[in-house]
């Protein structure tokens, strides 16, 4: 089993006996929240959203969200196939966060099969961050792109 290491700020609270610091986590953790699951998927932080993003909800895990897109050039995926209900303050996260991973040079995917969803991120123009079908067609999962030749010119 891979194991990543996730940098926990002292004031954070105890992990382990220790305030801060270096903290394993694995690969397939617990959720951190009922409505946010993170983990590791072939280089890609993945981001699980479940339930109804709400104010509620999105004040929650804001701080957690901060963290899983702070770092430089990282490779994220923003799971929402399991969303039942998305309003504004879901939309400000996913803007917040895409935000925060571009101008880190990193890059931002969105998986989204839930037909309301979808609905209120093309009448919002959030669209364009190209939802995919599934995590698997993000990561690359299903190996490489088959060998296909470029057309000649």
């Amino acid at each position: 089993m891979s194991i990543e290491h996730a940098q926990i700020p002292p004031n954070e609270g105890n992990y382990g006996g220790q305030a801060g610091g270096d903290v394993a986590v694995r690969q397939n953790p617990a959720p951190l929240t009922r409505h946010l699951r993170v983990h590791d998927e072939r280089g890609h932080t993945v981001l699980e959203f479940h339930g109804e993003i709400d104010l509620a909800v999105a004040d929650e895990i804001a701080p957690l969200l901060d963290r899983a897109t702070g770092d430089p050039g990282a490779r994220v995926v923003f799971d929402l196939s399991g969303v039942e209900f998305f309003d504004c303050s879901g939309l400000r996260l996913l803007v917040r966060a895409r935000q925060r991973v571009l101008d880190r040079g990193g890059e931002l995917h969105l998986v989204c099969t839930h037909a309301l969803t979808l609905r209120v991120l093309r009448v919002t123009g959030l669209a364009r961050l190209l939802p995919r079908r599934t995590v698997d067609e993000v990561v690359g999962r299903s190996g490489p792109p088959s060998s296909r030749t470029p057309p000649s010119r």
